[in-house]
């Protein structure tokens, strides 16, 4: 499992998968559909990504991103577009 995230700054967390869930878990909060639809695409999503983390070590946080980004785009298209634009919105502010 990846050991530490580096963030922006270079300043290092530890690694904490539910991190990645609440992340794909608040883009999903901004698309209309079934519950039970968005339950399987974080557990499908996050596992993904967390499984793919297993044997790094240190990890930039913008990897992540790209990560969680790319399974999004595979398992729901909606939902990537929705985590991109409230980054867009994020930068205007």
């Amino acid at each position: 499992m990846a050991n530490e995230i580096i963030k922006k700054g270079g300043v290092k967390e530890m690694f904490e998968p539910d991190k990645i869930r609440r992340s794909i878990t608040k883009a999903i909060e901004r698309v209309n559909m079934p519950e039970e639809r968005k339950e399987q695409i974080v557990e499908e999503v996050s596992g993904i990504v967390i499984s793919n983390l297993k044997e790094r070590g240190d990890v930039e946080s913008s990897e992540i991103r790209e990560s969680i980004l790319s399974e999004l785009d595979r398992v729901a298209p909606i939902v990537a577009n929705a985590w991109r634009e409230y980054e867009q919105n994020k930068i205007k502010e």
